[in-house]
C-alpha cells in the first residue's frame, strides 16, 4: 500500500527545495522550505552550520562552504547526509521515512555509481518506503508552467533549466525526455558569482573569500542586457555618473546590517563601505548569451536552443518552438526573457510560431510540479519499493527509471513510425504549427504574425 505522505526533495546543488505531498485530498506543502546545501563554517562566529541552520548564523562574512555538488555532481555524500538528516528532522519536515516515500530529483546525465548511491542511502540509511527519482524537467509537463497554453499540457514542449552547475537544454515527448537531443551550457550561477568575484577583486576591493556577499550582489545588481554595446559604451564613456552604475553597500555584520543598493540622496555612514557596479552588472549575465567571452568553446544560450530542436522530428518542431518553458535561478535576472526572446526570434524558422513561458517562481517551479506528479494517480506505479531493492538490488530502480544511458539518437524511419505516431495519436494528422489552443493570446514582442 502506498504511503499517504511523500516527501518531495528537489535536490539542487545551490539549494535543496523540501515539503510534503499529502495526496489528492491532503493539504500540501505549497511553498518549500529553501535549505542550503552546503556545510558552512562561518570565521566570524566561529560555528559550522548544516543546510537549514545557516539561517541563525549572525556573521556572513568569509564563509567557507563544503558543498556536497561537484561540477553538477553528488560526489560529497558524508556532507549530504549530514544536510539531509537536518531536513528530516523535527526542525524542518518532521517526518517519519519508513513511513513515507520519496520523490528526489538528480542530476542531468547523472553516473551510474552515483545512482546507486542515491538507492543504497534512500533505502538502507533511511529506509523510505518506496521513491521515485528523475531530473527536475521530467516533473514540469505535470505542473502549471504551460497552463495557460491550453487546459492540458502539451506533448511536445522545450525545458530551459539555467541552475547553479550548468544550464541545460531538455526537450521532452510525451513526458519523456529525449535524451539524444538535450544540450548542456557550461554556465550556471556558481560560474556567474566566481565570475563577478575575479572583477570585483580586480577592480575595487578584494572579495575572493565573501562568496554569500558576492552572490547577492548578483541577485541584486545584475541584469540581462538587451542593448549590450550600447550599454557598454555608456560605461566607457562616463563611467561614475550614467544610468547603468549602481552603488551596492556592504553588509555590516556587527550591526546586523546585510548588503544593499544605496538609495538616491541616502546618507552614508562614516564606515559604510561601497561597492560601484558598472557594467559588471550586465557582462556577467551576458556569459549565458555568449560563453566565449570567457574562453568557454560554446554556443549561447539561444543557438544552444535551436540546435537541441533541430535534432528533433521535422514534423514536431513547431510544437516545440511554441512550447519553450524557463526554470532555474539564473532565469531570474531582469531581461533574461526578453533577450532570450528577441535572439530565438532570429532563429525560428519563418512557418513556426514562438512563445516562451516563465514561471512566477523559476526556483521552485520544478518542486511545484514535482508536488503534482506525486498526486497523480500513476505516480504509484512509478516508485520502486524498498521490496523491489531488497530482492534485485538496484536493477529494480534501473527498471523503473531509464535514464539517458539507455536512449541512442533514433534514425529517421524509427522516429517517424514511433514518436510521430505516438503524438499525433488523438489528433487525426500533423501540421506543421502547433495546434492553437496550444498558444497564448499574450505575444511575443517582434513576434512574427
Amino acid at each position: 500500500m502506498q504511503p499517504q505522505t511523500t516527501v518531495i526533495l528537489d535536490n539542487g546543488a545551490s539549494s535543496i527545495k523540501a515539503g510534503l505531498a499529502r495526496g489528492p485530498e491532503g493539504d500540501d506543502d505549497d511553498q518549500p522550505k529553501l535549505v542550503p546545501n552546503a556545510i558552512v563554517r562561518s570565521k566570524g562566529d566561529k560555528t559550522t552550520y548544516f543546510g537549514h541552520q545557516l539561517e541563525r548564523c549572525r556573521d556572513y562574512s568569509a564563509l567557507h562552504y563544503r558543498l556536497p555538488f561537484e561540477k553538477g555532481y553528488l560526489v560529497d555524500w558524508d556532507a549530504q547526509k549530514a544536510v539531509w538528516d537536518g531536513v528530516f528532522s523535527s526542525e524542518v519536515l518532521n517526518v517519519d521515512t519508513a513511513e513515507s516515500s520519496l520523490l528526489i530529483t538528480e542530476p542531468y546525465f547523472n553516473l551510474p555509481n552515483i545512482q546507486d548511491v542515491y538507492d543504497q542511502f534512500v533505502f538502507e540509511e533511511y529506509e523510505f518506503h518506496s521513491y521515485h527519482r528523475c531530473t527536475p524537467a521530467a516533473t514540469i509537463p505535470f505542473g502549471r508552467l504551460f497552463q495557460s497554453g491550453g487546459p492540458s499540457p502539451p506533448e511536445c514542449l522545450v525545458v530551459i533549466d539555467s541552475g547553479f552547475s550548468f544550464t541545460h537544454v531538455v526537450p521532452i515527448i510525451n513526458n519523456q525526455i529525449q535524451w539524444y537531443a538535450v544540450k548542456r551550457l557550461d554556465v550556471g550561477g556558481k560560474l556567474l558569482t566566481n565570475q563577478l568575484k575575479e572583477l570585483v577583486s580586480y577592480r575595487q576591493w578584494n572579495m575572493m573569500d565573501e562568496t554569500y556577499i558576492m552572490n547577492h550582489a548578483k541577485e541584486t545588481c545584475c541584469y540581462v542586457s538587451t542593448r549590450f554595446f550600447e550599454d557598454l559604451e555608456n560605461c566607457r564613456s562616463n563611467p561614475k555618473k550614467n544610468s547603468i552604475v549602481q552603488e551596492y553597500v556592504l553588509p555590516n555584520f556587527s550591526i546586523n546590517r546585510h548588503g544593499r543598493v544605496r538609495l538616491p540622496n541616502e546618507e552614508l555612514s562614516a564606515t559604510d563601505q561601497v561597492l560601484h557596479m558598472e557594467n559588471e552588472r550586465f557582462t556577467i549575465p551576458e556569459l549565458l548569451f555568449r560563453p566565449d567571452d570567457i574562453g568557454l568553446p560554446q554556443s549561447g544560450l539561444a543557438a544552444t536552443v535551436a540546435a537541441s530542436i533541430s535534432l528533433l522530428p521535422d514534423d514536431l518542431r513547431g510544437m516545440f518552438w511554441a512550447n519553450i518553458g524557463l526554470i532555474g535561478g539564473s532565469t531570474n535576472f531582469p531581461g533574461f526573457y526578453e533577450r532570450l526572446s528577441s535572439e530565438l526570434l532570429s532563429l525560428t524558422p519563418v512557418e513556426y510560431d514562438l512563445q516562451i513561458y516563465r514561471s512566477e517562481d523559476a526556483i521552485t517551479e520544478a518542486y511545484r510540479s514535482a508536488i503534482a506528479f506525486a498526486n497523480d494517480p500513476a505516480f504509484s506505479a512509478q516508485v520502486v519499493t524498498r521490496e523491489e531493492y531488497l530482492e534485485v538490488g538496484s536493477n529494480a530502480s534501473r527498471r523503473k527509471f531509464p535514464g539517458w544511458q539507455s536512449s541512442s539518437a533514433p534514425g529517421d524511419a524509427e522516429i517517424s513510425k514511433i514518436t510521430q505516431e505516438s503524438v499525433i495519436e488523438d489528433r487525426g494528422q500533423l501540421s506543421r504549427k502547433p495546434s492553437r489552443p496550444r498558444t497564448r493570446t499574450a505575444t511575443v514582442p517582434g513576434r512574427r504574425k
